[in-house]
């Protein structure tokens, strides 16, 4: 049986035939809920969508984790830590490598680039470099001279295709012939490989080459500048991060796929928030709406409230009527909303109402994804502005008095 109060609450909402303004006003507040709720919705399902693009990107082409020492470690430092690291569950492979920027030469053309040497037969293991190639292949080794395989950017700005030869100066080499009467470290690559992996700063500013060859660019014969490893699942980085981190202590840095970007994702999650909290102005709009027109009601309906306290409802009883008021008028907001919100999501995702032009973006429409923590948490917010609202209104109808309240009606 229904309770008088949610019965109270239920008729002043919907039977307001002499509050046609209060009634405007009411309509006026679960209008902006829906709309609050169904642009938070999509807002953060493009976000969403867009984070998960990004991260994709990411992850299928950097390792899951990454060892970085602080010195170039010999034979002796790091073959103990592989063996260790391979044993693990959930590792798929793990590779040493070797970096640093080196300078490009290609005819007249010269680029700044980061040069990054791995074992061959671990590439399609610990990135997925092999996985983005467009042409050529990543047999990095030649007969006369090692292979190297350039972004499609970085090769469209030097002009090589497969089979050129590029120079690259090491910046070792460099450094010495400024300070002696020596010549810088050059060596000579073939192009055997060319990838696109649809992030620029990778396309144009990175170059892999095999470790042998980055150890003698670099004149690192022997030693490594540490260890890329890649999982069954890229969430399960943080928990050999911590168990390698407690065994070997402070001489390495550890990142993960996240720390590798920690920057880009951290812009995403401020944008994310900035959202939020803007988009939740048009909640808090409708709930000041709210909070007049049960300020209205509760003057209008004075007379109705002294006879209820005359005939023995208690304070509580009359706060829980407006409470209810604003309470409902939450959940049909939210309700409304997040139906709007869901389907206007589909139609994006299934008829791509906002599309984009594939010759400057990788994608043909904005992407969308929901979560249903969203949704949890979007509800959340709606229905406790609301219900924050109604406390006011409550409060004044409990607190009045009931001999003058029909005295003077």
């Amino acid at each position: 049986m229904m309770k008088y109060e949610r019965l109270i609450a239920r008729r002043y909402l919907l039977s307001k035939k002499n509050l046609k303004f209060v009634s405007i006003i009411s309509g006026i507040s679960v209008t902006g809920v829906t709309i609050g709720v169904a642009a938070l919705i999509v807002v953060l399902s493009v976000f969403n969508g867009f984070g998960s693009l990004v991260s994709s990107i990411l992850i299928n082409f950097d390792p899951h984790l990454r060892i970085e020492s602080t010195f170039p470690l010999d034979s002796a430092g790091y073959e103990p830590m592989l063996e260790y690291i391979s044993r693990q569950p959930h590792v798929n492979a793990c590779s040493p490598y070797v970096g640093g920027k080196a300078l490009l030469v290609s005819r007249n053309v010269n680029r700044v680039v980061t040069i990054r040497g791995l074992e061959p037969s671990k590439i399609p293991l610990v990135s997925g470099l092999s996985e983005k190639l467009i042409l050529g292949s990543v047999d990095l080794y030649d007969k006369k001279r090692n292979g190297i395989i350039l972004g499609l950017v970085l090769a469209d700005r030097l002009g090589v295709v497969i089979d050129d030869t590029i120079s690259i100066v090491s910046p070792s080499g460099a450094e010495l012939a400024t300070t002696q009467l020596t010549l810088p470290i050059i060596r000579r690559f073939r192009v055997v490989g060319i990838y696109e992996s649809n992030n620029k700063d990778y396309d144009g500013y990175y170059a892999f080459t095999n470790l042998n060859g980055a150890q003698s660019l670099f004149g690192r014969s022997g030693r490594i500048d540490g260890i890329d490893i890649r999982f069954d699942h890229f969430d399960q980085a943080d928990l050999l991060k911590d168990e390698l981190q407690e065994k070997y202590g402070n001489a390495f840095r550890y990142l993960t796929w996240y720390d590798l970007h920690r920057e880009l994702f951290t812009v995403m999650q401020i944008e994310r928030w900035c959202a939020y909290i803007v988009l939740c102005l048009i909640i808090a709009v409708a709930s000041f709406n709210l909070l007049g027109s049960l300020t209205m009601t509760v003057l209008e309906k004075r007379r109705d409230i002294g006879i209820l306290k005359s005939m023995g409802a208690s304070k509580k009883s009359l706060k829980k009527i407006f409470a209810l008021q604003g309470l409902l008028v939450g959940i049909v907001g939210t309700f409304a909303g997040t139906v709007l919100g869901l389907l206007i999501v589909y139609l994006q995702e299934r008829y791509h109402l906002v599309s984009l032009d594939t010759t400057i973006y990788i994608i043909p429409a904005m992407p969308v994804e929901v979560h249903i923590n969203d949704i949890l948490f979007i509800a959340a917010a709606a229905i406790g502005l609301c219900s924050l609202a109604s406390r006011l209104p409550a409060k004044r109808a409990a607190s009045l008095d009931p001999v003058k309240a029909i005295r003077w009606e």
